[in-house]
């Protein structure tokens, strides 16, 4: 019984104290298990959960005919086709039975959703091919694979060309269609022969069967011979070979009988002296020694060998089957007489290239035709063929030329154009005025101070032409040229001269005439634009003036002054000039002189001049080639000059229709321009060499 139950008031009694001693070890604190799995679980959820948060998804299809394994390298949660893992780069590896493994990278980038497609090659498939026969040779897609049997050969998945080859036959070609994966294919197959069977017999037997010149037996015989054209020979000892062509097809047997052969030809080696001689067995050509004839066995037959210039022989021969002979045959000779009369007399006697002498002789050759030719140094040889005659002498005059006559006799003297131009040829070379002084004496009345006294000379032969160019034949060169009319009065008539034709389109027309008859151009053009000229060709061209003037005023060893003479004026109509009919036109006119013309008459209407030129001195004044310049009277001889290559103006020569002064009249004349007038034309030259 405590106190307070007992009624007596309680009592409570200190006790003693002591502080703890503050370096005594306190025990750790106890700590509950699972606070700490907790932590962790927490830990754990809070990288989940930043991994889910953050992580993108990344799908993997792969195509293959077998379930495929898929690894992806790094930290990644698979979720069937799907993995979870975070940006960055990753390794794909992919694989399935049959299938080649497949390694490739892919980037996870900010996409939620990414898909990779993997589609994986299948490996080889394994080809074993049996054939009939072995050994047969086998290509795919044109590549040799072998040979048959061949087994186990790895050949990629898919369509190919399978190819077989075998000598004596037919090449087999199919698809191949490959599984791969490494499944295992086998084929059989059996190759066509590409030979057919020829049976065949001879007589009498044991000939050598020969094909396309190839031992493969002797008669009787069943041979197997490859497809297609064949020939076919067959060959016993003194008997002619038999041959026959054929056209075999692989599979189709052929039978070709008994062939009865013939005994073979004897062969005659023939040749004659001389050689060349023709030849005839039993009456029929054989042709010419040497030659091979070919005789039947046992039979006489009648020879010819003969010759022109030679007596003919004929003789009798005969040869046994398959025997052989050589003859030459000698022909005589007959002659005839042929009489050479040669000049100069040390000119050298050819005969078929043999050398016989010099000069002039009488000759006995054999009466065929002979090669003769006869030369001398500085002198053109001569060619000639003869063909002497028996009993009856012939005569050969030969006189050698000298080059140079050779090439005179060549140069024709007249010219003829295709369009129907006439040109003349002139030799002032040969002329007693091939130095002559152009221009005018100062004291010349008329006299111009252009026409400055200059010596010239002319070497180079030229033609000239007869007449000046007609609208005609100006019209085949540029169809729509209309020289125009004056006051009425046609300048366009056919036959009249062209004129209103620039110095620049007489070139061209020249160029254009030459290029028609495959001559070499004169004058060189750019762009349609005469730029220079080439004083080597032959081609057709203006006359230089130096030409020109000699062809007007050179007559015999004195210079014209006018074309009637040196007298002015004329007495009679010489030439077209401003008469009293061409007042209205012209203006002034040579009084008292009438020519029957208004303007331009048509060409060759007066008398032509000492060179048989015509209107060399009017109806149309005349371009020529020379660009126009002063000459200088203390120059030098100018030789066959053509002047500068091109310039502004070119110079014009001669009178014309309307004109009338004595200074116009005048040979000595120039006048100058570029573009056409109403009274200038042209005429063609060209030179002859």
């Amino acid at each position: 019984m405590t106190q307070q139950d007992s009624g007596q008031p309680l009592t409570i009694e200190p006790s003693a104290f002591a502080p703890l001693d503050s370096s005594a070890v306190k025990p750790p604190p106890r700590r509950n298990p699972r606070h700490w799995l907790l932590i962790g679980c927490a830990l754990v959820f809070v990288l989940i959960m930043g991994f889910l948060l953050s992580a993108h998804s990344l799908q993997v299809v792969v195509t293959a005919e077998n379930p495929a394994q898929v690894s992806v390298s790094g930290l990644v949660l698979p979720f069937g086709e799907r993995y979870l893992l975070r940006r960055g780069e990753y390794e794909i590896t992919a694989s399935a039975e049959g299938y080649h493994t497949m390694v490739t990278s892919v980037t996870v980038g900010g996409q939620d959703s990414q898909t990779v497609e993997l589609v994986l090659q299948p490996l080889p498939g394994l080809l074993s091919i049996e054939s009939e026969p072995a050994g047969t040779r086998v290509l795919i897609d044109g590549e040799v694979a072998g040979a048959t049997p061949l087994v186990d050969f790895p050949v990629a998945a898919g369509e190919h060309t399978l190819q077989l080859q075998a000598e004596r036959y037919l090449p087999l070609e199919q698809a191949l269609l490959v599984t791969g994966r490494n499944i295992q294919q086998q084929l059989q197959l059996q190759l066509a022969p590409a030979w057919a069977e020829v049976t065949l017999d001879s007589l009498p037997a044991g000939a050598s069967i020969l094909v396309d010149g190839e031992a493969v037996g002797s008669t009787p015989a069943t041979v197997e011979i490859l497809q297609g054209e064949r020939q076919l020979i067959l060959q016993l000892a003194t008997y002619a070979d038999w041959q026959q062509s054929l056209d075999l097809n692989a599979g189709e047997p052929l039978d070709l009988g008994r062939v009865e052969l013939q005994p073979a030809a004897g062969m005659l080696e023939l040749t004659s002296a001389p050689g060349g001689a023709n030849v005839t067995l039993d009456g029929e050509f054989q042709g010419q020694t040497p030659l091979t004839l070919q005789l039947i066995p046992g039979r006489a037959h009648r020879l010819a060998v003969f010759k022109p210039g030679y007596r003919r022989h004929t003789s009798t021969v005969q040869l046994a089957a398959a025997g052989s002979d050589s003859q030459t045959i000698k022909l005589r000779a007959q002659l005839g007489e042929v009489r050479f009369n040669i000049s100069p007399a040390s000119a050298i006697l050819r005969i078929d290239g043999q050398p016989r002498g010099r000069g002039s002789q009488t000759l006995s050759l054999p009466a065929f035709e002979h090669r003769v030719e006869i030369a001398l140094d500085g002198y053109a040889t001569v060619r000639r063929r003869v063909t002497p005659r028996p009993g009856l002498q012939q005569l050969v005059e030969v006189t050698l030329q000298t080059q140079q006559e050779v090439r005179m006799a060549r140069i024709k003297p007249e010219v003829t154009t295709s369009v129907g131009q006439t040109l003349l040829l002139f030799k002032p070379g040969e002329s007693p005025l091939s130095n002559f002084t152009m221009g005018a004496s100062r004291r010349e009345p008329g006299r111009r101070a252009n026409e400055v006294l200059h010596p010239v000379a002319l070497r180079r032969m030229f033609y000239l032409q007869t007449t000046e160019v007609t609208n005609a034949q100006f019209r085949l060169f540029q169809s729509a040229h209309n020289s125009g009319q004056i006051e009425g009065k046609s300048l366009n008539r056919e036959h009249q001269p062209a004129v209103r034709v620039s110095w620049q389109q007489a070139a061209s027309f020249c160029n254009w005439l030459s290029k028609k008859e495959g001559l070499p151009a004169f004058y060189r053009e750019t762009n349609g634009i005469v730029s220079g000229y080439n004083p080597n060709a032959t081609g057709y061209r203006l006359p230089s003036e130096t030409e020109w003037a000699w062809a007007a005023r050179a007559r015999g060893e004195t210079l014209l002054k006018f074309p009637w003479g040196d007298t002015f004026p004329p007495t009679n109509a010489v030439e077209n000039y401003a008469d009293n009919t061409s007042a209205y036109v012209t203006g002034r006119i040579l009084n008292g002189y009438t020519d029957g013309h208004v303007v331009s008459a048509t060409v060759a209407s007066f008398t032509p001049n000492h060179n048989a030129l015509y209107d060399m001195g009017g109806n149309v004044a005349e371009w020529v080639h020379d660009v126009y310049s002063i000459p200088s009277a203390n120059g030098s001889t100018q030789i066959d000059s053509l002047g500068a290559p091109s310039g502004d103006n070119y110079v014009i020569r001669g009178a014309s229709w309307a004109q009338s002064k004595i200074a116009e009249l005048r040979l000595s004349h120039r006048d100058y321009g570029q573009a056409g007038r109403d009274d200038v034309g042209f005429r063609l030259a060209r030179y002859a060499e």
